[in-house]
């Protein structure tokens, strides 16, 4: 009930919004959200167990939820214009993943709340491997596939997870312990937070093929494709 309203009240924004932005073309909007949300990153990447550390995550936050929104408003404008195109769908998707695997990482880099960088790399592996399961399923079968841990999903509980370690380092309760793997990991809710996406992005990919797979074999035997080197009959 709470996101049917909010998805409401955000349709209703919509109108005038895309008006204040008549003399920004959509490949600008679309291409602004690259920056904004790699300053977001940076600010996870950097962030302190202090006070100043505090104010960077939710800076980060605010500038990935700024990202998120750019994403949702240059599909409108495109539409709202008339001017939806391949390359615009293209773009979007492709700055989708940059920000996707900067996010992860920059919560893996960070030296104080969770500090492994193959820990992140894995983590953005394999959120790009999901990501790829549903793109590559669309281009073969032209169905959408969204099964899984979903963007939207992930992108939530990134910004719950840093809003939650902004909130515990006043009281000195950002870092729970440490696990000791790797050198030791220091758990906290960012460190989880790249966990999560890493069996999410695991779990994604498994869900998406088995269903893409089911797809592309009903195809083949409603509508085979032809066989080159078959001889004819």
């Amino acid at each position: 009930m709470a996101l049917e309203q909010l998805r409401s009240r955000w349709e209703r924004a919509l109108p005038p919004l895309i008006r204040r932005l008549d003399g920004i073309s959509v490949d600008a909007l679309t291409w602004s959200a690259l920056p904004v949300g790699l300053g977001g990153a940076y600010l996870m990447a950097t962030a302190t167990n202090d006070q100043q550390g505090a104010l960077m995550l939710v800076g980060g936050a605010a500038l990935m939820a700024m990202a998120m929104l750019i994403d949702g408003l240059d599909g409108a404008v495109a539409r709202a214009r008339g001017e939806v195109s391949r390359w615009g769908d293209m773009l979007d998707h492709t700055i989708d993943r940059l920000l996707d695997a900067a996010w992860v990482l920059a919560l893996a880099l960070n030296p104080v709340f969770c500090g492994q960088a193959s820990f992140g790399w894995t983590a953005a592996w394999f959120t790009l491997l999901g990501s790829y399961m549903g793109t590559q399923a669309q281009a073969v079968t032209g169905l959408r596939n969204y099964r899984g841990f979903s963007r939207a999903d992930r992108m939530v509980l990134t910004l719950v997870s840093l809003v939650l370690t902004a909130a515990l380092i006043p009281f000195d309760a950002a870092v729970f312990g440490t696990v000791d793997v790797l050198g030791g990991v220091p758990i906290t809710a960012m460190s989880i937070m790249v966990l999560v996406s890493m069996l999410g992005g695991v779990w994604t990919f498994l869900t998406r093929f088995r269903q893409a797979a089911g797809d592309v074999r009903r195809m083949d035997a409603q509508d085979p494709l032809p066989q080159p080197n078959a001889s004819d009959e």
